[in-house]
């Protein structure tokens, strides 16, 4: 199983909540509404403990974004929801106005939207930690199971994932997420030595 030290896991949140800092301004401009947003914990997984870490979480059908990022290392990005805070986070982008029917309407194109601001944002830190420009294509959504989102089957079960938890602050609510990194082995050990210098520049 991959593991970083932990004064490498602690850069890497580090980073991340950069990230997530800027998808929070962003967002909070879509809801009129001061957000936060961080990244309390960093996981590595294979992909089918992810899922069935999922499944004990939630228990439920689950809302994911995904969207594939390729350039000097490649990895597929899912940002995952219960379904049904993913509507409480439609409510919020458009208003209490709307019934559940019109809410649930305008679920896809909302979450791809939230999915695409999060899921940059992330990515991005990596891309500027790595200083390489990564390719991203349009967000795709989809509602199911744990294994349909981490599409486990049995040549794919061991491969790690990096899982983050994604905790979403706005008044009087509070979502909890998960951002799923389906990365190869080679692009996970090149993370090592990124960190190290990451850190290095932290203290010098």
């Amino acid at each position: 199983m991959f593991e970083l030290t932990e004064l490498q896991h602690d850069a890497l949140i580090e980073i991340f909540n950069i990230g997530v800092g800027h998808a929070a301004s962003a967002l909070s401009e879509i809801v009129s509404e001061e957000v936060g947003m961080s990244v309390p914990m960093i996981s590595f997984r294979k992909r089918a403990e992810a899922a069935s870490k999922l499944d004990n979480d939630e228990e439920r059908r689950i809302c994911g974004v995904r969207q594939n990022f390729q350039g000097s290392f490649n990895t597929e990005a899912i940002l995952m929801f219960p379904e049904e805070k993913s509507l409480e986070i439609v409510r919020l982008m458009v208003g209490g106005s709307l019934s559940m029917q019109e809410l649930t309407e305008m679920e896809q194109e909302a979450m791809s939207e939230i999915g695409n601001i999060i899921l940059n944002a992330c990515v991005g830190m990596l891309a500027n930690m790595f200083k390489d420009d990564l390719r991203s294509s349009l967000p795709s959504y989809h509602i199911g199971s744990s294994d349909d989102l981490l599409s486990i089957d049995e040549n794919h079960a061991d491969d790690v994932v990096m899982m983050l938890n994604i905790d979403i602050v706005l008044e009087k609510h509070q979502i909890d997420g998960r951002v799923a990194f389906l990365m190869d082995m080679t692009a996970l050990q090149d993370l090592r030595p990124h960190l190290d210098h990451y850190f290095a520049g932290l203290i010098s």
